[in-house]
């Protein structure tokens, strides 16, 4: 099959203002995507929609209803969305802030749940759509100071394995990329060593491998280090793997 054309499509990219969701939408400009860029700071978002000579800027807050109502006019118009919202902290379970926790449940997964149930059954029946979610190696097995960003991006990945189930045959692919650590003001948070740390560009390869790929459901890297999670974490009993990342 040849490759997804993203030429004159419209996506919407949640969480494009910083990182990794930046850098997917400069990449999906240059091949000639048209794009809707989606986050809380609209400075940001204007800042790229100038640099990228063109795109519509459409602030919305993931963890708002009425922010996310209010954008869905324009954003499930699009031919696609990425999901690249997100929140981390690095919080162990003796160290729970609870406010804090929710918060990052509330970007990384609800939001996600918020946007996507008001705009999949729509796109049900027009009959076409491309969903990309952007979830985490962390998703796969439990980790150590990882209370709520584990979790929410565990809920993220079963979500997608659920849409792609349901949604076979109607038109609208989903897909889902897993990443390991990449550089950006998020892991700056984290004191401990980050195994094959990535550059955002070596990242967004692999994204857009699989965005170019409408065969391909998954994509999990960097390689080998995601095996730990995506073989290791299956094959190993519990105690073991336990032993393997907490070192």
């Amino acid at each position: 099959m040849s490759p997804r054309n993203l030429e004159g499509k419209t996506y919407w990219i949640i969480g494009a203002s910083e990182g990794l969701g930046r850098s997917v939408a400069r990449e999906m400009s240059r091949l000639g995507a048209r794009l809707i860029l989606s986050a809380r700071s609209s400075d940001r978002l204007e800042e790229l929609a100038r640099d990228l000579g063109g795109a519509e800027v459409l602030p919305m807050d993931v963890c708002d209803l009425a922010s996310v109502s209010a954008a869905l006019e324009t954003g499930r118009k699009a031919d696609g969305l990425i999901y690249c919202a997100g929140m981390y902290e690095p919080m162990t379970a003796s160290e729970w802030d609870p406010e804090k926790a929710e918060e990052i449940v509330e970007a990384n997964f609800m939001g996600a749940m918020r946007v996507l149930g008001r705009t999949v059954p729509g796109w049900v029946e027009r009959g076409f759509g491309h969903i990309v979610l952007i979830g985490s190696l962390a998703g796969f097995k439990g980790l150590p100071g990882a209370i709520g960003y584990g979790a929410s991006k565990a809920a993220l990945r079963h979500l997608a394995e659920d849409l792609f189930i349901d949604l076979k045959g109607t038109g609208v692919d989903v897909q889902v990329a897993n990443p390991g650590f990449i550089k950006t003001r998020l892991t700056e948070k984290n004191t401990f060593d980050m195994p094959q740390l990535m550059d955002v560009d070596k990242a967004v390869y692999h994204v857009m491998c699989l965005i170019r790929n409408p065969e391909s459901r998954q994509v999990n890297f960097p390689a080998p280090f995601s095996w730990v999670f995506t073989v290791l974490g299956r094959c190993l009993p519990f105690r073991l793997y336990v032993r393997l990342v907490g070192g």
